[in-house]
């Protein structure tokens, strides 16, 4: 399934603002609720739509990619706890997609990783992509994310290791291209 316009605009749980209504729109809108209200996400940690953007290498060299990452919750200097992505198919077929982009995060890398279809969800360690937790309980409440995180931080990727990533971020992702007019990735502030 791609992100496609439903037409309209739906406000936008975290912010108040309106945003275009669309296909994923409506399942990032209900994850950030269920975050905030069920698993007691501060709103203010919760970030939406956040950009990973590269310039891609190789034979596609000079073209801007961007992959969003649907929700991240961030401590408090704003760097990425948790990404959660969300996934239209099975969740485990999305892990290694899932801690790339979480790697390559703006702030991060982040040391938690959720991919979900709403329906099931896989909780991955973004360092070593060790599955945590499966099923729908695999999404962490907020006072267990400090915990978790604890010890699988890691250092922002450089030179070939980064190029790498990128490459597989942009291969894991590319079909994923968007039906939503440009409305999906946000521009960076």
């Amino acid at each position: 399934m791609h992100e496609i316009s439903l037409g309209g605009c739906i406000s936008d749980y975290l912010t108040g603002e309106d945003v275009p209504r669309t296909t994923y729109e409506e399942v990032r809108q209900a994850l950030a609720r269920m975050l905030a209200e069920e698993l007691g996400y501060p709103r203010e940690r919760l970030r939406s739509k956040v950009g990973v953007r590269f310039t891609l290498d190789g034979d596609l060299a000079g073209q801007e990619y961007c992959r969003v990452v649907d929700l991240a919750a961030c401590d408090e200097t704003g760097a990425p706890l948790l990404a959660v992505i969300f996934c239209s198919g099975m969740p485990g077929t999305y892990d290694r997609e899932t801690v790339a982009a979480a790697r390559l995060m703006p702030g991060g890398p982040a040391p938690l990783a959720v991919a979900t279809d709403t329906k099931d969800s896989v909780l991955l360690s973004v360092a070593d992509g060790e599955v945590l937790r499966r099923g729908m309980r695999a999404l962490p409440r907020w006072e267990e994310v400090p915990g978790l995180a604890e010890g699988r931080r890691m250092a922002p990727l450089t030179g070939e290791r980064l190029a790498r990533e990128r490459r597989i971020l942009y291969a894991y992702s590319e079909f994923l291209t968007s039906c939503c007019e440009g409305t999906c990735c946000p521009v960076p502030e």
